[in-house]
């Protein structure tokens, strides 16, 4: 197939599970284009089978606002012309779906079919801003297929949108070749003497609730020798950053940024904290999970759907910064307990979340949205 791939080319979740989708799709011979505005951090350097495609905006005294709807649909027209999309795959709703829609009607009959897939704050933020509702709604009615990363996240899209059609729920994925705990080669003289290594993977908004992860860091702290590792940029890392000097531990925290690649970093990390308020999935869990890091998480939206107790980490009830601190000490304090808890992650990412497995029910589904569409003489 010849698939078209727009999304967010940045370090948040949606961004990287397309791109790392599209690799995978390019190993098994699909022919993947990226319209994207710029290249998509996890695509560094040439892959065969993968074509990436600038969004240019232009900038006229007339418009007050660059139009960059209307410059990502024409772009995506003109690749599905002359590339021949079979399928236009949008991550993220607004702009990309509506994007898409229009693109497809823009070029009529026998142009590609339009897949969405839904990441989260996309429905959890958007959905619930009159601003974007009714056309949010009608991209999504629109598509000629809607996939969301958890259950969880399509009964919260069904709840809130009157939608007609079938929400296909594909989880997110992991690539275990890459992903799998490895020596800790670079970070082990600066970070490992310190004890267990304790670490979070975010955007540091509000949302991911970077300040519980300080406050139950300098609990565990108190009772285990150990040091924070914190990835990541974003808006709540200043207050992270007063706050880790509040509690007398910021000589033990150490901020290393944005980080393309992580899998060696995770390997690093005897537990991962990651206390958001919304997940619609936690890819940064899977991850971790996948590098043998036992991961401590609040229960919500799709976190029961990766972490089931003692399988690669434990879940609290939202807020409980107190049973992160009890529940990371049982486990630093205990080899044994831990390794059983690291091994029972690895083998639920290898059984539910492996590329190999979730791969395959992204062509699966194309071809039934080709087909569907082929049925009706739109193909």
């Amino acid at each position: 197939m010849r698939i078209g791939v727009t999304c967010y080319p940045s370090y948040g979740g949606s961004g990287v599970l397309a791109t790392e989708l599209a690799k995978k799709l390019a190993e098994r011979g699909h022919d993947i284009h990226f319209i994207t505005y710029e290249m998509p951090v996890r695509l560094a350097g040439y892959m065969p089978g993968i074509s990436y495609h600038e969004v240019n905006v232009p900038s006229y005294p007339l418009f007050k606002y660059p139009p960059y709807l209307l410059a990502l649909t024409n772009k995506m027209v003109e690749v599905a012309r002359f590339c021949s999309l079979d399928v236009l795959h949008a991550h993220y709703a607004i702009p990309h779906a509506t994007s898409a829609v229009l693109a497809r009607e823009v070029f009529g009959k026998g142009g590609p079919r339009v897949v969405t897939t839904l990441h989260g704050t996309d429905i959890s933020l958007l959905a619930s801003d009159p601003s974007f509702y009714d056309v949010l709604t009608w991209s999504l009615s629109s598509s000629d297929g809607v996939t969301a990363v958890s259950n969880a996240l399509a009964a919260q899209t069904k709840a809130q949108m009157p939608l007609d059609g079938q929400i296909e729920v594909i989880h997110n994925f992991v690539d275990t070749s890459v992903y799998h705990r490895r020596p800790c080669r670079h970070l082990a003289e600066r970070y490992c003497h310190s004890g267990a290594v304790i670490g979070h993977v975010s955007n540091f908004r509000a949302v991911k609730r970077p300040a519980d992860v300080v406050t139950a860091f300098a609990g565990i702290s108190k009772r285990v020798r150990a040091h924070l590792v914190l990835v990541g940029e974003g808006p709540e890392l200043g207050r992270v950053r007063e706050l880790a000097m509040e509690l007398g531990v910021f000589d033990r925290v150490s901020f290393l940024g944005h980080q393309d690649q992580i899998a060696e970093i995770l390997s690093c990390m005897d537990l991962f904290i990651l206390p958001s308020e919304q997940e619609s999935f936690g890819l940064a869990a899977l991850e971790a999970m996948a590098c043998g890091t036992p991961v401590l998480a609040y229960e919500v939206g799709g976190l029961p759907e990766v972490i089931e107790a003692g399988r690669g980490g434990f879940l609290l009830p939202f807020g409980d910064i107190g049973g992160l601190v009890e529940q990371g000490v049982a486990l630093l304090s205990d080899k044994q307990a831990w390794r059983k808890v690291s091994e029972a992650g690895v083998a639920r990412v290898e059984e539910l979340f492996a590329a190999e497995i979730i791969v395959p029910q992204y062509e699966a589904y194309y071809e039934r949205v080709l087909a569907r569409a082929a049925a009706r003489g739109e193909r």
